[in-house]
């Protein structure tokens, strides 16, 4: 893993002559030819191919620094690397926590020495945190600096803390490891000796660092969700909760060890709805007792009213692994694995009955094949599901697959749509922004609860509540602009202003937002005051 790391960076330093055809490339590129016939055009010298799209982006930014070229978003955006990664608005940085033992039980979950609970070393998220020896600082400056040499934009963060249940871990260590991730965006205290204001002072200088945090996403347990752990979680700058629901069947949750009832988990996430927080929910076929027919049943449950209702969801088929408990089940022929054929076919039928509001993010983990004992080892399953979908005549709604990207758009044809749905706890509105062809170029989450303040919390009482306003479109660094790009058609005010007309004729006195630390200076000039949780307005 040491070798792989040494063998990227060595393959980002470029020589003279390197610099040069690059050079020569981005020339014929500005003026208008193609990427590929471009770099195709000028092989490297001795046979050795062509030169890859990050030394274009190197020689582009030496270029700008040099005064040779012009800084332009719009060459800077054809010539990155991967451009898929920011192409929902936002760059996305994972962070592993260190190895630790978890509260739970789960036959299912692999087991490996030295990494934290349910994660193997090898697998894609989890290298950098064993490259990095789990240290915060170094696993987000590194990803800074991997994300710069390709080309993204990195104004815009949202940090993805991994590493199984983040409330099994001491508060003090929560505190230290969040600051220290905002420290590398902030680009201070490296050697950890200075931390000025502690906490607190480093979110203060993150609301205009170059690098500002503009979502923080955490893992836990419904068993381990309470008041205060919300409360704390607002503090350290939470704004998503990443929450394993795994099975809505009681049976099916008994024999997998799972540790709660489905009452407890519902109950769990109607309380982080209530506070704000965005729901990212694990869903897993195939767990020991089920089949692909109880599966398809146990799908429908997860968008009943007053059920989980997530908002994202990351679909985990269980994977037969030696490193879990389930392995021995199998051995004694009391688990068997489904079928890749049999995984599609699953897939294929329950995905297009997914509501609007939601977007799935995964639809298989990415675990290394070797590890998989028998079943499923396609971890490229999207792919195939599409084309098994497309063939059946079949599409799915959810959001990821009608994120309208990186297409120009005229805000004049966009049409607003408001969803209206029942969580039991809460009137949930998702409004949005839709192209003539039904691709979505923004939304708002507006969560009116019907019981007054229910957490008790003094900032909410009689307050509506914005758990999300995302507008699509590729990444643009802040102050940038490209024309027609929907991160800047002032489609996210026109989203709060609906939201504030729905909320006043509603009886609400006051408008929250779960604002994340980077996105507070958005929300003031927009007219919201900041409280110790969230951020708020008064309706008039």
């Amino acid at each position: 893993m040491k070798h792989d790391a040494i063998a990227w960076k060595k393959k980002r330093e470029y020589s003279p002559e390197e610099f040069a055809i690059a050079d020569l490339i981005l020339a014929e590129i500005i003026a208008g030819k193609a990427i590929q016939p471009a770099l195709r055009a000028h092989p490297l010298p001795a046979g050795r191919g062509f030169l890859a799209k990050h030394a274009l982006v190197a020689a582009y930014y030496q270029g700008v620094a040099k005064g040779d070229l012009m800084a332009a978003p719009e060459l800077l955006a054809r010539i990155r690397m991967k451009p898929i990664r920011t192409l929902s608005g936002v760059a996305t940085i994972t962070v592993l926590t260190k190895p630790a033992p978890c509260p739970g039980e789960c036959i299912f979950c692999p087991t490996e020495e030295n990494m934290p609970q349910s994660y193997l070393s090898d697998e894609p998220g989890a290298r950098r945190g064993v490259e990095n020896n789990f240290d915060p600082y170094r696993q987000v400056a590194s990803r800074l600096k991997g994300l710069h040499e390709v080309g993204h934009p990195t104004d815009k963060i949202e940090l993805l803390i991994l590493g199984g249940s983040w409330t099994a871990y001491p508060k003090d260590y929560q505190e230290w490891f969040v600051r220290r991730c905002l420290e590398a965006m902030n680009e201070e205290n490296p050697e950890d000796n200075a931390p000025e204001g502690g906490l607190l002072g480093v979110q203060i200088r993150n609301t205009m660092a170059q690098h500002r945090n503009v979502g923080m996403v955490i893992e836990t347990r419904p068993d381990l969700v309470n008041r205060e752990e919300l409360v704390f979680y607002r503090k350290l700058g939470v704004t998503k909760l990443q929450i394993g629901v795994q099975s809505l069947d009681d049976s099916i949750l008994v024999l997998n060890k799972r540790g709660h009832t489905v009452q407890e988990m519902v109950a769990a996430i109607q309380m982080i709805r209530l506070a704000g927080f965005k729901i990212v929910a694990h869903w897993m076929p195939n767990l020991l007792g089920a089949t692909p027919q109880s599966d398809r049943l146990d799908y429908a449950r997860l968008w009943r009213d007053g059920s989980v209702q997530p908002d994202e969801l990351k679909i985990y088929p269980c994977q037969l692994l030696k490193q879990a408990e389930l392995y021995e089940y199998w051995k004694r022929g009391e688990y068997k694995p489904y079928t890749e054929d049999e995984l599609t076919d699953l897939l294929a039928d329950i995905k297009p009955t997914t509501p609007r509001y939601c977007r799935i993010n995964r639809v298989i983990r990415d675990i290394p094949s070797n590890h998989v004992v028998e079943g499923n080892r396609n971890t490229s399953l999207r792919q195939d599901l599409a084309a098994r979908m497309q063939a059946k005549g079949q599409k799915c709604q959810c959001i990821r697959c009608r994120e309208v990207r990186s297409k120009d758009m005229d805000v004049e044809t966009l049409e607003m749509h408001d969803l209206v749905y029942d969580t039991g706890q809460t009137v949930e509105h998702f409004i949005s922004f839709d192209t003539a062809t039904d691709e979505l170029a923004g939304f708002l989450r507006l969560s009116l609860p019907k019981a007054n303040n229910p957490l008790a919390i003094a900032e909410l009482d009689s307050a509506a509540m914005i758990r999300e306003v995302h507008v699509f479109g590729q990444s643009l660094e802040i102050g940038a602009d490209i024309k027609g790009a929907a991160q800047h058609l002032g489609l996210g005010k026109k989203l709060i202003e609906q939201a504030s007309l729905i909320s006043l004729q509603a009886g609400f006195t006051h408008l929250a937002v779960i604002s994340a630390i980077g996105t507070r200076e958005y929300y003031r000039k927009r007219g919201f005051t900041e409280g110790e949780l969230y951020m708020q307005k008064a309706l008039a």
